[in-house]
């Protein structure tokens, strides 16, 4: 699994820091998503998929890995 986060979209909701921090995390000033992990292990691709599905601004792309 391929993450990565469009910042300008981002509408700093949290959720994907809330259900991933293993993998999200926010900034302190504007809470825009940080990505801790663009390539996280297996057993985190549910939660990271569920992450995605839930952000309110579709921040989060999800892709395979080359």
């Amino acid at each position: 699994m391929k993450v990565t986060v469009d910042e300008d979209r981002c509408c700093g909701a949290g959720q994907c820091a809330l259900l991933v921090p293993e993998v999200f995390d926010q900034r302190e000033d504007d809470g825009v998503v940080i990505l801790l992990d663009a390539a996280p292990a297996e057993p985190l691709h549910a939660a990271v998929r569920e992450a995605a599905g839930v952000c309110p601004a579709a921040a989060i792309e999800l892709g395979e890995n080359a």
